[in-house]
């Protein structure tokens, strides 16, 4: 249902993608705007743009967990980890009805994404 997430972001974008660091970064952007959607129609109770952009964001996340090179260690397990979770988290947020979850979701997103650019800047 949500295959190939990430490929279809890359072919849509594909003039302003400079690599697949760019691609990591883009996706986890993504994140963020549907969380802010997802927590606005929350917000609105309008529970089909909820599960919407819930969804999107989901469908990110597991193109994430798809993409991980568990060769790599334990970077790559923790991150399988912590992505599952955050999935659970959204899951819950729909459930509940809890925007909170949407707030913790997102903190874990900015944070892997500033990590990700202080990385890949460095490896610049």
């Amino acid at each position: 249902m949500y295959g190939n997430v990430a490929h279809n972001i890359y072919a849509q974008n594909n003039l302003g993608i400079e690599s697949p660091a760019k691609l990591i970064e883009m996706l986890y952007e993504g994140i963020l705007r549907f969380n802010a959607q997802a927590k606005k129609a929350m917000k609105d109770r309008d529970v089909e743009k909820r599960v919407y952009w819930t969804n999107r964001s989901i469908a990110i996340i597991t193109e994430l967990i798809a993409i991980l090179d568990m060769s790599q260690g334990g970077v790559a397990k923790y991150l399988d980890g912590l992505y599952n979770y955050q999935i659970q988290l959204l899951t819950t947020a729909g459930f509940k009805n809890d925007i909170s979850k949407f707030d913790e979701v997102s903190n874990v997103f900015k944070v892997l994404l500033d990590a990700w650019r202080d990385t890949t800047n460095v490896a610049h």
